[in-house]
């Protein structure tokens, strides 16, 4: 008998030293959200990356800042079946190492997103306000420079997060990794955070607005009539999916981690504002296919040819070209217009 009060006591203990994790229910609905937002994104990205950086014959600015986007993407993509397979168990196996860099690149890459859609706003602004000194700045050469320094100092901002020594996980000897639940663990170094927060949130969301705003003034009052009807219309689409985007998938996000490193009284456990919010955060890498739509041509006719065949449409073009002129025309004709 005082053996089993002597186990009840000590499990009641270790349930009480671990964080709490949240109901079965927003764990299945991490797990098949996880697994959605992987399936999609890798397919997405690889097929931007191929296009952008292998596929691409002439190299632009814009081309530049979309395969580091994809990059980024496929960065953070590739570590969720780890927390695919913590939401499924329970349990994290992984250890301190993956823990650390897990919760590393939850902050990285929002910070790296937001910058490189300040990038493209200022391409866009660049083009369209600017289009004489645009040409000497939205060059390869400058937006590799400016990309490798994008990358450099989010780093910078985020590596520290991998030697901080207090952690609430080390209490269940990191076999719980829950990060945004307890970010309790970041509140003694928030002069850093707001710092972080600024110069990687409000930053680079301001560059954006400022963009917008004097791009979408010199469009109303016709101070870009020297640009072509496809290059206005591309750069609209452009803003508003980079608004949307910023709008649904960071800005709840960020809200959020201010609340809670501000939240004196909060003990930092589970929280379904923090994790609904993380899910859209993730949700940005899926949603990234729009820009990428949007922005490349080529992009749209890898989609198109998967859809319609089209690789097939054309061999078989080919091969009736030599016998039979006028039957390739009407063919021609059917795929230009099923495209």
């Amino acid at each position: 008998m005082k053996l089993d009060l002597n186990v009840s006591n000590m499990s009641l203990e270790s349930d009480a030293a671990r964080p709490e994790q949240g109901p079965v229910e927003y764990r299945m609905a991490g797990l098949i959200f996880y697994c959605f937002v992987f399936g999609i994104g890798v397919i997405v990205n690889f097929t931007a990356l191929w296009v952008f950086a292998l596929t691409t014959k002439k190299m632009n600015s814009v081309t530049i800042y979309m395969i580091n986007v994809a990059v980024v993407d496929l960065t953070f993509i590739l570590l969720l079946p780890f927390r695919m397979v913590y939401h499924h168990q329970d349990y994290w196996p992984f250890g301190d190492i993956f823990c650390r860099v897990s919760s590393a690149l939850t902050i990285f890459y929002p910070c790296m997103a937001l910058w490189l859609f300040a990038l493209i706003s200022a391409d866009r602004y660049m083009a369209i306000v600017q289009p004489k000194h645009g040409k000497e700045l939205r060059n390869v050469p400058k937006a590799v420079v400016a990309s490798v320094g994008v990358w450099l100092m989010t780093l910078g901002s985020t590596v520290p997060l991998l030697f901080s020594e207090k952690d609430p996980d080390r209490i269940s000897n990191y076999t719980t990794c829950i990060k945004m639940q307890d970010i309790i663990y970041m509140r003694h170094d928030n002069p850093v955070n707001f710092v972080r927060l600024i110069f990687f949130f409000l930053l680079p969301i301001c560059i954006m607005i400022g963009c917008y705003i004097v791009i979408v003034d010199n469009l109303v009052h016709g101070r870009t009539s020297k640009l072509k009807p496809k290059v206005k219309q591309k750069s609209i689409r452009i803003i508003i999916t980079l608004i949307i985007q910023m709008l649904v998938c960071f800005v709840p996000f960020h809200v959020c981690l201010v609340i809670r490193l501000l939240g004196k009284g909060e003990d930092g456990g589970f929280s379904t504002w923090a994790v609904f919010t993380t899910f859209l955060m993730n949700l940005s890498t899926v949603l990234d296919i729009i820009l990428y739509y949007i922005v490349s041509k080529q992009f749209q006719d890898r989609v198109i040819s998967v859809i319609l065949y089209r690789n097939y449409l054309r061999s078989v073009r080919r091969k009736s070209r030599h016998t039979h002129t006028g039957s390739v025309r009407s063919m021609s004709n059917v795929t230009s217009a099923m495209i």
